[in-house]
């Protein structure tokens, strides 16, 4: 499946680099002889004042994908990504002033046919964040207005991106309240950044052209949570809405949505069962297509996700989860009624694989259960592996991120069993990591006898990435 025309080479290189760097690298032979290594840190370097903060990030990833599952598309891809931050903070008193920057370009390799999508994968030379803040004293409040990034909850919903190569912004105001007991509430207003170039030449070409905020599209919400002690745990409760309409050079799908939810859990702990249980609810009105010439339909749509773990009194830390899926789909595409539920600005990595190049499933249109299996060898080392079996919500709705649909329901609901796995190695702890995964598709009867199917072998996806901190 994986083998022929040497097309591994270049994945393999990068897979093996973290190995033969810790076995070269002086001293690192062996881990009881090895020196200890401390976080290299541009502050440190530049020897900045207290009150100035400077500090950032280099990842790199190589990913190739094997038997492209997109209709439409050819058998493999392979993409480089890279993405730099470099961000700066200075404080006086309670206030605070920051700017971020980012610059996100992802290149292709080889003659795959591959889309360098705008959206997931580029941003060259752009500003990520520039905000001023107030941290009340006493330490029971804080605002910040301008620019910002966002990660809410479990970031399902909300999230700054960590896996995928560009990261939402938003530009308003936020502010959180803070109680004694832990409980805490905060809320947003903003107008979510909408990503540039559109161009899809300037897109391959890595064009820098700074993202820009419009009115026509507005984000705000609210979200609290609070601990919940006879349960040991802590539950989120919020609510999301968006406004989206079409602007002069920019079509969107039209969006009207309120997605009022709640998340209960228990965080981890060694002999101890945890859980998980996250259910959203969304209602409102949406095109079904990005700039398509269709009235907007009624929306009721809502997903859930629930878990449970146990973690295990023994060498690698082994914890050991259950867990179920279920997002909405379309139930009938004439019926003038939108059942697809729209995860907004949440990351689809921990719970569905990787994504960019790959993006097996997003939280739409599925109830997947599945099992997973998380592990820490060592101090500086986590993994996990997971198996998840896909099957679709509707049988008349697509699955969405292949474009795969049959409108009849005739090509039945099972998509296939999905195997995800990840690697994470610390070799300079707080400084540099190396990571590699792996996922593959055993196609289902859907992904095979649906009209429009990509038809070929096990789609599967590889991918190598280091990550340093300085």
């Amino acid at each position: 499946m994986f083998v022929g025309s040497g097309r591994l080479c270049p994945l393999l290189i990068v897979l093996l680099l973290p190995l033969f760097g810790s076995a070269f690298a002086p001293g690192t032979a062996f881990a009881d002889e090895a020196p200890e290594r401390k976080p290299w840190r541009l502050d440190d370097a530049l020897r900045t004042p207290n009150w100035l903060t400077i500090s950032g990030s280099h990842d790199t990833r190589y990913a190739y994908v094997f038997n492209q599952f997109r209709t439409g598309r050819g058998d493999d891809d392979r993409l480089l990504s890279v993405r730099t931050l470099l961000k700066a903070e200075a404080r006086h008193e309670a206030w605070r002033i920051g700017a971020e920057l980012i610059d996100a370009r992802a290149y292709r390799m080889g003659d795959g046919n591959v889309q360098v999508s705008s959206a997931a994968t580029t941003n060259p030379i752009d500003l990520l964040e520039a905000y001023v803040g107030y941290d009340d004293p006493s330490g029971k409040a804080w605002v910040r207005a301008g620019r910002f990034t966002l990660d809410l909850g479990s970031r399902r919903l909300v999230a700054r991106h960590i896996y995928r190569n560009t990261i939402n912004v938003f530009t308003g105001v936020e502010g959180e309240w803070r109680w004694e007991s832990g409980a805490r509430v905060r809320a947003l207003f903003s107008l979510p950044g909408q990503r540039r170039p559109l161009d899809r030449d300037d897109v391959e070409d890595n064009k820098a052209e700074f993202d820009r905020e419009d009115d026509e599209v507005v984000f705000w919400g609210a979200f609290g949570d609070l601990p919940i002690d006879a349960l040991d745990s802590r539950l989120e409760l919020y609510f999301y809405a968006l406004h989206e309409d079409d602007t002069s050079d920019r079509a969107t799908a039209d969006r009207e949505l309120y997605t009022p939810g709640f998340r209960l859990w228990r965080k981890p702990k060694t002999e101890q069962f945890d859980y998980e249980i996250e259910t959203a609810f969304q209602f409102g009105s949406a095109r079904g297509l990005r700039g398509a010439t269709l009235n907007r339909q009624d929306r009721f749509a809502w997903f859930t996700h629930t878990q449970l773990g146990y973690t295990f009194d023994a060498k690698g830390k082994p914890r050991a989860i259950v867990e179920y899926s279920y997002a909405s789909g379309d139930t009938n595409p004439n019926d003038g009624d939108d059942g697809r539920f729209d995860s907004l600005f949440g990351v689809q990595r921990p719970d569905f694989g990787p994504t960019e190049i790959y993006t097996a499933f997003v939280r739409t249109n599925h109830h997947a259960p599945g099992l997973r299996l998380e592990l820490e060898p060592t101090d500086d080392t986590t993994a996990f592996v997971s198996y998840r079996a896909f099957w679709l919500a509707s049988d008349k709705d697509a699955w969405t991120t292949a474009g795969v649909r049959d409108v009849t329901g005739d090509s039945g609901r099972f998509v296939g069993h999905h195997l995800d796995f990840r690697l994470r190695w610390s070799w300079i702890p707080g400084s540099v990591r190396f990571e590699v995964g792996a996922a593959w598709l055993l196609r289902g009867r859907f992904a095979h006898d649906a009209p429009n199917a990509n038809n070929g072998g096990e789609p599967a996806v590889m991918y190598a990435t280091t990550t340093i901190w300085f």
